[in-house]
């Protein structure tokens, strides 16, 4: 690749209370997937993050996800499809409210946590977030893990897809991402997260924990702002990816 988008997990923060750096993550990644409220973040601290993505030109993007604030959006949660449709409707509606007031608008949408994984595979739930997306009209792309039932429900509703990849997520053989459950889900060391995002953007490859060989076919690779040193591990990547040659730059 010559270029590749790199996004990040922002405007969670609640009441005061912060779970990433957004004003630094917000300095090198070309893409913010911005919380709505559902499970995370507040009006105003949504509002901060829109309003430095704006001035930093960077891509905003809804970060749509479960009714469930207690636990962060990454329990499972079963829906009656046509109120998961709604609630993501409702989520890209209020953060399209904030865009607006801060000269930028909402350019794609990506389902947080549980509904991530869960529309991979649960064909009723991708339907209904595919459906929601649909409703708020426009030319929203959607976000996804390549390979999942949602990438078709997406590309028969006419979305563009932007096929993701996880900088500091393990993979299982399979191509799906290892359980938050498991102690070995989140890669922390800064050096080994650069390589594999070098690994992808040269070979479009990804080493699973068992050793397999992915063939990943991703324009976007997500940092979590969440996880411990994310500022350090995303400041390796941008160092990395500049040192090959390749740009940082939206997806859109």
């Amino acid at each position: 690749m010559a270029e590749i988008d790199l996004n990040a997990d922002l405007g969670e923060t609640t009441a005061g209370n912060p779970v990433a750096d957004d004003a630094a993550m917000i300095q090198l990644v070309s893409s913010a997937n911005v919380a709505c409220g559902f499970h995370a973040g507040d009006p105003h601290d949504i509002a901060r993050t829109v309003e430095a993505a704006a001035q930093r030109g960077v891509t905003v993007g809804a970060h749509v996800g479960y009714r469930d604030a207690a636990g962060f959006g990454r329990r499972f949660i079963e829906y009656a499809p046509n109120e998961l449709a709604d609630e993501v409707l409702y989520q890209i509606g209020a953060l399209e409210a904030l865009a607006r007031k801060h000269g930028t608008t909402i350019r794609y949408v990506k389902p947080h946590g549980a509904l991530y994984n869960a529309i991979v595979h649960h064909a009723e739930q991708s339907q209904a977030v595919i459906d929601g997306i649909k409703a708020f009209g426009g030319d929203l792309a959607v976000m996804l893990l390549p390979g999942g039932i949602a990438v078709h429900h997406a590309e028969k509703a006419g979305l563009r897809v932007i096929s993701e990849a996880f900088a500091d997520r393990n993979y299982l053989p399979d191509g799906t991402l290892v359980p938050r459950s498991r102690p070995d889900a989140v890669i922390s060391d800064p050096e080994v997260v650069a390589a594999r995002v070098l690994q992808l953007a040269d070979t479009g490859t990804i080493t699973a924990v068992d050793g397999t060989v992915l063939n990943v076919p991703a324009t976007s690779v997500c940092v979590h702002g969440d996880s411990p040193g994310s500022v350090a591990m995303t400041q390796s990547i941008v160092d990395r990816l500049r040192a090959a040659g390749i740009e940082i730059r939206s997806a859109l």
